[in-house]
């Protein structure tokens, strides 16, 4: 009988059960949608989706696919969420993972009941674990500014924009500057009369492409075969960036006031050209909302028709009390990013958000999971944990923001080489001996 519970069936959910079936480990897997893919399942009936038709993944194709899983390579350098899709799938049925799910299943509640959980699924089934894999994202919870005033027209968050048909001819205001923002931006402004895009802080623009190279694959060479750290290299590309896009400030997009490596910068090879032609326009943070327009922080006043807010997500899980977990104070404070110290027998899957790309990453988690649960790694006792949780927090106050949005950034070869260490040596290492190890290959 199985003693593992994994919660979702999408990118980290299979990659975490192939992982756990190659260790020869039993589990259950359910997913509360029909079928596998989490949100690269356009339209998916789960529910938690937040794909648009026109997303195309930021990542290009050799840094995406799973290591003995290799993307065609007569694909396109940026997949679309389609052929994603059908990456994943092809990618569980080779290891036989669809078979395991069990769809059309809520997991409605866990519950700790001592070092083990019990789990209640949809209907009042209730089941008993030893492990909890929780792998059913956090991209699907709209967080909303609270603006004062109130708009007359249609108001949405990005998580349910599908296309720009709906807005044929309006005008449309787009409220943020990440990577969703500016897609969506673009996307509308094929169809809209006219996009603003509205940013508190503004934000780095990076192309996709580089002197016809997919820009990650610059930093990936920075970082792999010339051996920099992830902040020397971005510091690079930003000169780099410079110099091939020249300075954003003359689109009328404002330069931050912090330097490009401190932040997850937003990428777009579209953005600076349709502000260049008048498609779009940029405007500061919005002061208040007056019916039929917008009053923004710069004094002037916008007529409207329509409002997207891209503005982020609020990480929840609504079946973990807060009691047992608390995602608003919690969620940055798990040991290896995936463990709360409190609750070791409760893991999570994908609750990062890297510099570098997120499958590759999640894979390695899944192998650090299983051998966890194996028994080929220890974990440590929980001062350990705490102060290696305390460690990676301080280097993410040096490293980016003060802001909620840099809570899961993990640089992704720093976290890579950490689990890989784990798995060769069989326990997490000491915060010492790893703070050490970095320091003499930072010199």
């Amino acid at each position: 009988m199985a003693d593992i519970c994994i919660i979702g069936a999408g990118s980290s959910g299979v990659t975490v059960a192939k992982s756990l079936k190659e260790a020869g480990l039993a589990f259950d897997i359910f997913e509360k949608g029909s079928d596998i893919g989490g949100m690269w399942r356009y339209e998916n009936d789960n529910g938690q989706s937040s794909c648009y038709a026109s997303l195309h993944i930021d990542t290009s194709r050799p840094n995406l696919g799973y290591s003995d899983f290799p993307i065609d390579p007569s694909l396109p350098d940026f997949l679309s969420h389609a052929q994603f899709l059908r990456h994943l799938e092809a990618y569980a049925d080779a290891n036989g993972i669809r078979e395991k799910v069990t769809f059309n299943t809520r997991v409605e509640r866990v519950q700790p009941e001592g070092n083990r959980w019990r789990v209640t699924l949809a209907g009042g089934e209730t089941r008993d674990y030893g492990h909890v894999i929780v792998a059913n994202g956090h991209l699907s919870d709209p967080r909303l500014p609270d603006f004062p005033g109130t708009f007359q027209g249609e108001a949405t968050h990005s998580h349910h924009y599908r296309t720009a048909a709906p807005y044929e001819g309006k005008r449309v205001l787009v409220v943020g500057l990440g990577n969703s923002a500016v897609d969506i931006a673009v996307d509308l402004a094929r169809r809209a009369e006219h996009v603003i895009v509205s940013t508190r802080r503004s934000a780095w623009i990076m192309p996709k492409y580089l002197m016809g190279v997919p820009i990650d694959q610059w930093s990936g060479f920075l970082v792999r075969r010339l051996k920099l750290p992830t902040t020397w290299a971005r510091r690079i590309m930003a000169r780099l960036i410079r110099l091939g896009v020249g300075d954003q400030r003359r689109f009328g997009l404002p330069r931050p006031e912090h330097p490009m490596w401190r932040e997850h910068a937003t990428l777009s090879q579209e953005l600076l050209p349709y502000i260049g032609h008048g498609y779009i326009s940029v405007k500061p943070n919005v002061k208040e909302l007056r019916g039929e327009s917008v009053a923004f922080a710069d004094g002037t006043e916008e007529p409207l028709d329509a409002i997207i807010y891209a503005t982020g997500y609020r990480i929840t899980f609504p079946f973990l009390d807060r009691e047992t977990f608390d995602p608003d104070r919690e969620a940055g404070l798990l040991y290896r990013r995936m463990i709360p110290p409190a609750h070791p027998g409760l893991i999570f899957a994908g609750l990062v958000q890297p510099i570098g790309p997120t499958i590759p990453l999640v894979e390695t988690q899944g192998k650090w999971i299983a051998a966890l649960l194996s028994g080929r790694i220890a974990l440590p006792d929980r001062a350990a944990m705490q102060a290696e949780i305390a460690e990676h927090r301080e280097r993410q106050r040096r490293t980016y923001l003060g802001s909620d949005r840099y809570v899961l950034e993990v640089d992704y070869g720093l976290y890579t080489k950490q689990m890989k260490r784990d798995m060769a040596a069989g326990r997490g290492a000491s915060v010492a001996r790893e703070a050490a190890g970095e320091m003499r290959r930072a010199s």
